[in-house]
């Protein structure tokens, strides 16, 4: 076969892959948005739900989703593997208040990058977007221990304030002990912390 004749297939599968994960992609992050929603509206916060991971449709988010798209996993995962680092990750948690990444600073006092107590209706929805990513990569498989299981493989290496840890360990340890109902019920209620 001519050199020719192999790039063009070679394109055309790479532009079919892409078109997969995309239509895959498109999908997960929908779906995790109306689960998002969903527990954003029993945490009472329902705007917050209806305005979640918006930038995951921009190009910057998007293609590289579609790209690194597995199904079973953050595409972030894949594009980390690749280069070391994920720039779609550090465009979403740059644009969005429910990652405890998004709250470092330099502090005045250590002159070095510090975690910053998040507001309480970020940690809500924080709690609900880390429960839907769980059904979602979890699949029927899924059970309400899943997320605190997640959050405590990488516990000690995060950088997040300290109280914000705390609540967000407690609402999952709730979760995992007392269900969603229950937990729901108690987040909605929560004000302060």
């Amino acid at each position: 076969m001519s050199t020719l004749i192999l790039k063009k297939q070679s394109r055309q599968s790479r532009l079919t892959a892409f078109i997969k994960g995309a239509r895959g992609h498109f999908n997960t992050i929908n779906e995790h948005r109306r689960l998002t929603f969903l527990h954003c509206v029993k945490a009472g916060i329902p705007v917050q739900g209806l305005v979640h991971d918006l930038s995951k449709y921009s190009p910057a988010e998007f293609i590289p989703g579609a790209v690194y798209f597995s199904g079973n996993r953050s595409p972030h995962e894949g594009e980390r593997a690749e280069y070391g680092y994920s720039k779609a990750w550090m465009h979403h948690k740059g644009r969005n208040k429910h990652h405890f990444d998004y709250w470092t600073d330099y502090s005045p006092v250590t002159r070095k990058l510090s975690p910053v107590k998040m507001p309480i209706k970020y940690v809500k929805e924080m709690f609900c977007d880390r429960v839907a990513a769980s059904k979602i990569y979890g699949g029927e498989g899924y059970t309400d221990s899943d997320p605190l299981k997640y959050y405590l493989r990488a516990k000690g290496t995060r950088v997040i304030h300290p109280e914000t840890a705390a609540l967000l360990e407690h609402l999952l340890r709730m979760l995992a002990a007392k269900g969603e109902d229950y937990t729901f019920a108690y987040l909605k209620r929560l004000r302060r912390y």
